[in-house]
């Protein structure tokens, strides 16, 4: 690689490091790992092994407050702000205090603390390394949610599926699905229309490239289907897409049409299950939750 491009890549890594840690609420950040560089999806994942959400809104009762009851919205919180402040992801892990009780780390991480959970979950708890928090460590509070699995996805927030993308995953965040009952991602989202707040944006159509109303929805439907595949749960209905994604590996997305394809599941544990979705400055994310 030429010494220009090296200087660029670095600079490009710099940039993101800085935007990590200005620290804008509910907006993943993309944030160098153990390989220079993780996408949304990888930080997620591993932040949400380590995090307790009851824990969170217990211990932090001022981002609670503007929660609404979502896990999702606390999850964010702490991987965006929290986590920059110096605030516990649960009862067994501080980021910060990681960092101080293993300095060998500092060198390789510096200040980017995503990469300490990075590290913790995929090595420093296998090698017995210590992450407890200094304070607040002793609290134990029951959890009302069970995280089933999660993931995130990537978009261009400056494009018209953005819009799109917004309200579809606004429609589906919240959503219930009792024990024995059917999800349908065609139901929750509702008619793609005008009416509807929705506009026209790139779409597939039998492999081509094309214009429609609502395109980008499916990166919702795609996005959850994603949580599904790392929740370990099957879809009764699915279709890939007639082209490849650029947002989600192959085999992982899930496109949807009003009155005809559609992706579907059925909620087999006998507790309720509740679906979250958030969309902030780029990144998609999509939680399955179940209720304790």
């Amino acid at each position: 690689m030429k010494h220009g491009g090296i200087m660029e890549k670095i600079l490009k890594i710099n940039k993101r490091i800085v935007a990590s840690i200005l620290c804008i609420c509910l907006a993943f950040a993309f944030v160098p790992s153990l390989e220079v560089k993780a996408a949304a999806n990888d930080n997620i994942q591993a932040v949400a092994a380590v995090f307790d959400e009851a824990y969170y809104a217990t211990m932090y009762p001022d981002v609670a407050a503007n929660a609404n009851g979502s896990p999702l919205y606390l999850l964010n919180h702490y991987v965006n702000c929290g986590i920059y402040e110096g605030r516990n992801a649960s009862a067994t892990f501080n980021a910060t205090d990681y960092k101080t009780k293993n300095p060998d780390l500092v060198a390789l991480y510096g200040d980017n603390l995503i990469a300490y959970v990075y590290h913790y979950v995929h090595m420093g708890a296998s090698e017995g390394r210590d992450a407890t928090p200094t304070v607040g460590g002793g609290i134990e509070v029951p959890r009302q949610l069970t995280l089933l699995g999660v993931y995130a996805t990537e978009y261009d927030p400056t494009a018209a599926r953005a819009t799109n993308i917004a309200l579809a995953a606004a429609s589906v965040n919240g959503t219930v699905v009792a024990p024995g009952k059917t999800f349908s991602a065609n139901s929750a989202i509702g008619p793609r229309s005008t009416a509807n707040g929705y506009v026209t944006a790139p779409v597939f159509i039998n492999k081509e490239h094309a214009m429609g109303l609502g395109g980008g929805i499916c990166q919702v439907s795609s996005t959850i289907y994603a949580a599904m595949k790392v929740a370990g749960i099957p879809a009764t209905e699915r279709h890939a897409h007639s082209l490849p994604v650029n947002y989600l590996p192959a085999g992982w997305d899930a496109t949807i049409s009003w009155g005809s394809l559609d992706m579907k599941f059925v909620n087999r544990y006998d507790k309720n299950m509740v679906i979250y979705m958030n969309t902030n400055n780029g990144i998609l994310t999509a939680a399955l939750y179940l209720q304790n």
